[in-house]
């Protein structure tokens, strides 16, 4: 009678050990063609984290290293509700919004250094959770790792190199004013990816490039240059809301539109702007039309996408999507 308690008890225990006490939620994106649930690669990314509130489970999706000057993603999961979260990256915060999606709770940030002043090394990433009034934090170590931009040698007239004193002052409060709008965090997240591309010309002068002026190395290009003729319609890359239009010395007549959650998108060397600060603008709709305004050689456009104040290559978010990126 005592072995066949035993093993009854020993049978049972056994069953009891196949049952999963908790189910780690899979990561989603956030809306149609963002998301699908994460494959084993991006898992291996992932950092699951001890939830605030007993028998749920947080997911971090982010990468294991990232190039100087690139764009990366970080993706929070939840089965539970989120009250919020914020993520914390060299010394920024942006609090991102949360969306539902199969029933998780998902929240998504975009991130990224700048490759005038990033530096290689480790850098620590925090994302903080509140479920139910209780926050748990998840911290990853990412790798910022060298990327080999293109050189760039131009013969220009010198006072296309060496601005001319009387405009220095000008310069400087320029600088003021678009340091302020790109500063700017707001809410709502409007961007998804890819986003769309402003004009169809090809790429002419890519990110991260390092020009020789005249025989003197300058800063690198920190934006994506289009090849396109004068007039030629310039379409927006995400919804957003237009937060700064002027004519300015270097950039010429430029628009910069905020699209939520520290992404803002920069179209410089108009002809014409067509939309004004505070426009609330749609994807893909026209705000103006490409010219040679400001320091320019020819008709272009100059693109760049501000994350959190840093300019950040624009190429893979034209490129790939929310699971491209995170996987």
């Amino acid at each position: 009678m005592k072995r066949f308690a035993f093993w009854v008890f020993l049978i049972t225990m056994l069953c009891l050990s196949m049952v999963p006490l908790s189910v780690p939620a899979q990561g989603f994106g956030l809306e149609e063609g963002d998301g699908v649930p994460m494959d084993s690669s991006a898992v291996a990314q992932s950092v699951q984290a001890e939830s605030p509130t007993p028998g749920s489970a947080l997911v971090l999706a982010a990468p294991g290293q990232a190039g100087v000057g690139q764009p990366f993603l970080v993706r929070l999961t939840s089965d539970q509700p989120l009250d919020s979260v914020s993520v914390h990256w060299q010394g920024k915060e942006v609090v991102p919004t949360i969306s539902v999606w199969n029933d998780r709770h998902v929240a998504l940030a975009m991130l990224g250094t700048d490759v005038l002043n990033a530096k290689t090394g480790k850098e620590e990433l925090v994302v903080i959770a509140s479920i139910d009034g209780k926050e748990s934090t998840l911290r990853r170590s990412l790798q910022l790792v060298p990327v080999e931009y293109p050189r760039q040698e131009l013969t220009l007239p010198e006072k296309m190199v060496t601005p001319p004193a009387e405009v220095l002052e000008r310069i400087r409060a320029e600088r003021e004013v678009t340091r302020a709008a790109l500063e700017t965090v707001s809410p709502v997240r409007m961007w998804r990816l890819p986003l769309e591309r402003p004009v169809g010309g090809e790429e002419s002068s890519p990110y991260g490039a390092q020009r020789i002026l005249n025989g003197k190395p300058k800063n690198p290009h920190r934006g994506l240059d289009f090849r396109s003729p004068m007039n030629n319609p310039i379409k927006c890359v995400a919804d957003g809301v237009v937060i700064l239009v002027g004519d300015f010395y270097y950039a010429g007549k430029s628009i910069y539109v905020d699209h939520g959650n520290g992404v803002i998108s920069l179209y410089f060397h108009l002809e014409k702007p067509m939309v004004k600060e505070g426009d609330t603008v749609q994807r893909g709709q026209v705000i103006g039309l490409t010219g040679m305004t400001g320091r320019s050689t020819g008709p272009h456009l100059h693109l760049s996408i501000s994350v959190l104040g840093r300019l950040v290559d624009p190429a893979p978010l034209l490129k790939y999507t929310v699971d491209d990126m995170l996987n």
